[in-house]
């Protein structure tokens, strides 16, 4: 069984987390530039088996996509054609970034530290990933993607 790896996507940088092995937990794995993400991914796939990659899906409040997808979209196609035989699921990211600096600010964290827009990122990939392994019946988190 592979790991399931998710991707909070901005136009600067991606947040990227990764559950462990077993899909028990996701944890924060790094921020990479935008640009560089395919590369990154690349990489990574070569070291560790990933199932399927979950990108978050930016909506409005009413739950429509958000405008930022005319640029997530295009880059989203590009590792479907990269990555053809892995399977890339979007899922509702409302409202990560705000739990994101809600935990730094729990955690005790230093307000120069709460400013890290890449820490953020990956946090706000980490809430998302752990809120799919949540949003799921325990028993699928052992099936294939």
């Amino acid at each position: 069984m592979g790991r399931l790896l998710s991707i909070d996507y901005g136009r600067k940088r991606c947040g990227i987390a990764v559950t462990d092995p077993m899909r028990i937990v996701a944890t924060g794995l790094t921020t990479v530039p935008s640009h560089r993400l395919e590369e990154f991914l690349k990489d990574y796939f070569s070291r560790e088996k990933v199932d399927a990659v979950i990108v978050g899906l930016p909506t409005t409040l009413r739950g429509e996509p958000s405008e930022s997808m005319r640029y997530i979209n295009p880059a989203i196609a590009r590792l479907r054609r990269v990555f053809p035989n892995l399977t890339i699921t979007f899922w509702d990211e409302r409202f990560t970034s705000v739990l994101a600096h809600r935990s730094m600010l729990e955690g005790g964290l230093k307000k120069s530290d709460r400013r890290d827009k890449a820490l953020v990122d990956e946090m706000s990939a980490t809430i998302l990933l752990n809120d799919y392994l949540n949003s799921r019946p325990i028993a699928s988190n052992s099936t294939s993607e």
